[in-house]
């Protein structure tokens, strides 16, 4: 492996056997004059592609024990997950942490405002949230307070998406609160954000939302059975047009009728088990 630049004494870039750059971390890896063959494989601990060069200063500054600490719970995310996840997430996750660190030894703790909302929204990645504060804390000692897992949540779910967009993720959250007080509202109840039906109609949203989001064209089939629906649940159909109404005047998407009666029956489902 031919190293071709040095980040740090312990991080450089390298040219794998096929040519591939690639982000490599060993002790003392990045230590002799570049570039230069490295024989000795054995010396590299971890290796990073397609990492985005704009983070390549931000490797140099962090703790390696930090960083590897990232690197293993972006392993175990990825596996739990069973998804792709951004390549640059050890590093932008090392980030977070050095700093709420820094911000622990200063007397800080911040809790986000949307915290009880991504505990409830996205659950699979606030326990591995928690569980990377334990991965922290059992490789480098550093014992990080229990808020902190809903913001290493976030950086998961920022990176499951390919892009990583943490403006994506606000506006879902944001979303789904405000479908959620017109569901309450519109049929006068109260939605338990503990069951499982309620973590079904959640993935619905997610999923219209992504749909609604990215432009899908939307599917024109299913208007005679949103009309039977709407026939023998009028209050169920007068919420859904009231989440439709609310996707077209404040994000300017159309729901077909077909999405409208998926919404009808996720709702109903949601109020029946409620």
């Amino acid at each position: 492996m031919k190293i071709t630049k040095k980040i740090n004494t312990s991080a450089a870039l390298a040219l794998d056997s096929t040519g591939r750059e690639v982000v490599v971390l060993g002790k003392g890896i990045g230590f002799p004059p570049v570039p230069y063959e490295l024989n000795d494989l054995s010396k590299i601990e971890r290796t990073f592609y397609d990492v985005d060069p704009k983070y390549l200063g931000m490797i140099a500054e962090l703790p390696q024990p930090i960083v590897m600490a990232s690197a293993d719970i972006a392993d175990q995310a990825a596996m739990e997950l069973d998804c792709s996840l951004n390549p640059n997430l050890p590093f932008t996750l090392a980030d977070h942490l050095n700093f709420a660190t820094q911000r622990m030894k200063n007397g800080i703790d911040l809790t986000t405002p949307i915290a009880y909302d991504i505990r409830h929204l996205y659950p699979r990645e606030t326990k591995l949230g928690e569980e990377a504060l334990q991965i922290l804390c059992e490789q480098t000692g550093i014992q990080l307070p229990p808020s902190e897992a809903v913001s290493v949540a976030m950086h998961l779910i920022n990176a499951e998406a390919e892009s990583g967009d943490l403006h994506s993720l606000l506006m879902t959250v944001k979303i789904i609160g405000d479908v959620e007080g017109i569901v309450e509202k519109c049929l006068q109840i109260h939605l338990d954000k503990e069951s499982y039906h309620y973590s079904r109609f959640v993935m619905h949203l997610r999923y219209l939302i992504n749909r609604l989001a990215g432009g899908a064209p939307a599917e024109m089939s299913g208007g005679d059975m949103l009309r039977a629906l709407a026939r023998e649940y009028p209050d169920i159909y007068l919420c859904a047009v009231q989440v439709s109404d609310y996707f077209k005047d404040t994000w300017g998407w159309k729901c077909s009728e077909e999405e409208i009666t998926y919404l009808m029956l996720h709702i109903h489902r949601v109020r029946t088990r409620n």
